[in-house]
């Protein structure tokens, strides 16, 4: 697989285990989604929303549409599990899309992305998507520690990319359209 490739299934890994983990965070209890929690961000609430604004973020730089860091000034948090989860759907799709158009080229080229003080830094395509991975999956683990103290249990998130596993997620990644 080339790089190209990882990055078409990494996002559509990102569409598949976003779907998992929503569909559990929408299962919880009244006060569970927002209830203090020990990890990076206090609850499974304010970290998926930290997710989804991050992964805005970077698109926009993707996509040089130049908002930068002012995207978070226009964000607001969403309170509600179910209205998050299909933000965060409608984004991996758009995701997905994006790394489906890409070039090989594409992954070389530089665009600006905003360092508020360390100023404006041009960075490659590639790195941008694969920091942007790296940061979803990150998060996502802490948001499936904190699922384990609630009244539902964590999702299995690493079925994704091995033939073998396809067996656990088949009727998944049919629903989603990523087969």
């Amino acid at each position: 697989m080339d790089l190209l490739s990882h990055n078409r299934q990494m996002a559509r890994n990102n569409l598949w285990s976003n779907d998992r983990l929503y569909r559990a965070a929408v299962a919880l209890q009244p006060g569970e989604f927002e209830a203090p929690r020990i990890s990076f961000f206090p609850s499974i609430k304010e970290t998926l929303n930290h997710i989804y604004a991050v992964d805005l973020f970077y698109f926009d730089m993707l996509e040089e549409v130049g908002e930068g860091l002012a995207i978070f000034g226009r964000l607001t948090d969403f309170e509600d599990a179910g209205k998050l989860a299909a933000a965060q759907a409608d984004f991996d799709r758009q995701l997905v899309a994006y790394c489906d158009a890409l070039t090989r080229n594409d992954l070389e080229r530089r665009v600006i992305t905003d360092r508020d003080e360390a100023g404006q830094i041009p960075e490659r395509i590639g790195d941008l998507l694969a920091h942007l991975f790296l940061h979803q999956i990150h998060h996502r683990g802490q948001v499936h520690a904190m699922l384990s103290g609630t009244s539902v249990k964590p999702p299995q998130l690493d079925e994704f990319f091995l033939d073998y596993d396809l067996r656990f997620r088949r009727e998944e990644v049919e629903r989603l359209g990523l087969d």
